[in-house]
């Protein structure tokens, strides 16, 4: 047996003992069928194990001569151009002098200009025997340390936007506490009050629902839901809000369209883009809400006259907390979750939510999901196109 093949021995041996398991019974059922045992052998099955191993594994001598790797050492950047990485190599000495495992941090710019990698690297002695080799294990941990990465994010986030109602309605009980002799002061800042807890009570109540979108929580089941009727709920929640905006809102016909869905995140989804288009819109501007089918799938846009969304920013308005502005926002009492929940809302319906905008000539936030399937004796077909047919 040669050196390289006492290695791949060795290593796969040390990480994955019971497929040497494995291959040594399907060898004795290979006997015990009367095959030649030359048609699968130890080394064969273990070179595919490493070979095909989602970690990084690679062995080096104290010469640092690399004597094994696989594809996806050179993929997380532990091997270049058959030769180890400098950190390693200067960790792998440690560990040959040492005999003692070592955990190393190669976070690298993966290859062909793609996304930075957070790659976690795990030395060791090959074998206790033999003080010429090391075993280095890489691990692709960037999933984890985006999410990680999400999670300190979101916490800063929400401590921010929490910490402004808060704070807002600790001085506005001071203030009403001074002013407990003069009954109209105490009116107006009990009702400044009233704005601020409703702002606070809107943005927990949306982090609630943005946190079950997210899979805290299962999804209700899914059932045939009437676009017509999320139209009109949603035109029944904003009507309020618009008319203290004097913004009109016009709908098209009903177009008797179904999807497959939950009634009550749709009505929330479409009323937090109606509730949008309002709050950048100016006073007495209209807003539109439309239907139709595209490609299978019930398209629902609302359409404004407000002040539009640079380009730049526009592929960070579905942000949780984003806000493009952050002045007006606080005047209307935004959270900046809504069309974070949007976005959610969507993909668990297996949508999408679509954003076309021109500073200073609006915008049109399309919620797309695929439209209600009807078997029928003759074909089967979407209900919109059966409705509009009749």
């Amino acid at each position: 047996m040669s050196v390289t093949q006492a290695v791949l021995l060795a290593v796969v041996a040390a990480v994955l003992g019971a497929i040497g398991t494995f291959a040594a019974v399907k060898l004795a059922e290979r006997r015990a069928h009367g095959r030649d045992e030359t048609d699968l052998t130890m080394v064969d099955v273990l070179d595919n194990v490493v070979h095909g191993s989602s970690t990084g594994i690679a062995v080096v001598d104290k010469f640092h001569d690399v004597i094994l790797f696989n594809s996806r050492a050179e993929e997380l950047g532990l091997v270049r151009n058959r030769l180890i990485d400098d950190r390693a190599w200067a960790a792998a000495n440690k560990v040959l002098e040492t005999r003692t495992p070592l955990e190393l941090d190669l976070g690298t710019k993966a290859p062909h200009g793609r996304d930075h990698l957070a790659v976690r690297c795990t030395i060791r002695p090959l074998l206790d025997r033999d003080p010429r080799f090391v075993v280095l294990y890489a691990f692709d941990d960037s999933e984890q340390v985006r999410m990680e990465a999400t999670r300190r994010d979101f916490v800063a986030n929400i401590s921010h936007e929490l910490k402004t109602p808060v704070g807002a309605m600790a001085l506005l009980a001071e203030a009403l506490l001074e002013s407990v002799d003069d009954p109209d002061t105490v009116r107006y800042f009990g009702e400044r009050v009233q704005r601020e807890a409703t702002r606070l009570g809107n943005m927990v109540t949306e982090l609630i629902a943005l946190s079950r979108l997210q899979g805290a929580e299962k999804l209700p089941d899914l059932e045939v839901v009437d676009v017509d009727t999320v139209v009109k709920e949603a035109l029944e929640r904003t009507r309020l809000t618009a008319e203290n905006a004097s913004i009109t809102i016009t709908t098209d016909r009903p177009s008797g369209y179904e999807v497959l869905g939950d009634r009550t995140l749709l009505v929330t989804a479409l009323t937090n883009l109606v509730e949008n288009a309002i709050a950048y819109s100016p006073s007495g501007s209209p807003v539109t809400i439309s239907r139709s089918l595209r490609d299978g799938k019930v398209a629902i846009a609302v359409t404004d006259r407000g002040i539009g969304i640079a380009k730049e920013d526009q592929e960070r308005v579905f942000e949780r907390f984003f806000r493009v502005d952050k002045a007006r926002s606080r005047a209307t009492g935004g959270t900046g979750l809504g069309l974070a929940i949007v976005k959610h809302v969507a993909a668990n319906h297996h949508g999408e939510i679509t954003l076309w905008s021109k500073p200073g000539t609006g915008s049109t936030f399309t919620l797309l999901v695929p439209a209600h399937v009807e078997e029928s004796e003759d074909e089967t077909v979407p209900c919109a196109e059966k409705v509009s047919g009749s």
